[in-house]
């Protein structure tokens, strides 16, 4: 379902890929019009940040990076992608490495997202973000055999 809000026109790219490292630069400077500018013009885009809750559309994503922006930007880089792409979607499971400031110094830690993109009418866009605490220390280390969780 199409949205009526005005949306950003700022250019992300002609790939998922593109629009993957568009969203993960805006989230490291802090730019919350190119990043709101990485998602789809939809109603029912959905966003969960690592503990939080569902957040449904635009408006509650957009709250919640700003609320996140006025903390810090985050430190953070990508440590490994496994894609599953079609020709209207790709899924991105990511692990996050974010390094935080603490008055003892700093400290690591990684956080496991899963990025859905969709082609839409304005080109690749993210769809859903759903991202969890993942191990403590190091990332975990890259499976080549397929497990079922449940």
């Amino acid at each position: 379902m199409r949205s009526n809000r005005m949306k950003s026109t700022a250019t992300v790219g002609g790939r998922p890929d593109d629009v993957e490292a568009q969203f993960y630069d805006a989230l490291r400077s802090g730019d919350l019009a190119r990043l709101m500018a990485c998602w789809a013009d939809e109603d029912d885009i959905v966003c969960v940040h690592p503990g939080g809750p569902r957040l449904v559309g635009a408006g509650q994503i957009r709250a919640s990076f700003e609320a996140l922006f006025t903390r810090g930007t985050p430190q953070l880089r990508i440590e490994d992608v496994h894609r599953v792409e079609s020709l209207s979607s790709s899924v991105h499971s990511v692990i996050e490495k974010v390094t935080v400031e603490l008055p003892d110094g700093p400290r690591e830690g990684f956080v496991v997202a899963t990025n859905v993109f969709h082609k839409t009418a304005q080109g690749w866009r993210l769809v859903a973000h759903h991202a969890t605490p993942g191990a403590v220390g190091e990332a975990p280390p890259r499976s080549e055999s397929h497990q079922t969780l449940h």
